[in-house]
């Protein structure tokens, strides 16, 4: 079986790129683990959840999450930028529309984890891609991002 932080590391790196995982403290980190199955579900830094295994393999980032996996150069192909206007609604939890996208990484596909930025570059929520990045910068209608949770609570 392998050890919680080499997965965490491994499925951070092949979803976010390369060394993406050498940001994150490995050493300091706590799991907690399914009772049914065994496997990990919840990863935390000092009692802060950063991000949750889902049942497909991927992790479901939280916003704590991602601003740590922000210091990697290759997890900045994972983000979109909106609008000062639109993120007041987006770090409330609402979705990101595509009229509102300033830029974009090019490493964005339908269904991957995004977080998204302020015009200052700051996290201000994190989701699910619903349009891929090659179509982003060509589209004014529909929802760019599914956000799943917004910096204000």
């Amino acid at each position: 079986m392998l050890n919680p932080r080499r997965k965490l590391a491994y499925t951070i790196d092949l979803l976010f790129g390369k060394d993406s995982s050498l940001v994150l403290p490995l050493d300091r980190l706590e799991f907690t683990f399914s009772k049914r199955t065994g496997k990990v579900k919840h990863v935390m830094l000092d009692g802060v959840l950063l991000c949750t295994f889902r049942s497909d393999g991927g992790i479901a980032l939280t916003v704590d999450g991602a601003r740590i996996l922000a210091k990697s150069d290759s997890f900045k192909e994972h983000c979109i930028a909106v609008s000062n206007d639109a993120a007041r609604y987006v770090a409330e939890g609402k979705s990101v529309f595509c009229k509102h996208v300033l830029w974009h990484g090019s490493r964005i596909d339908v269904g991957s984890e995004v977080a998204v930025l302020n015009e200052a570059g700051d996290i201000i929520a994190v989701g699910r891609a619903m349009v891929p990045s090659s179509l982003l910068k060509h589209l004014k209608h529909g929802v760019a991002v599914k956000v799943r949770e917004g910096s204000v609570s």
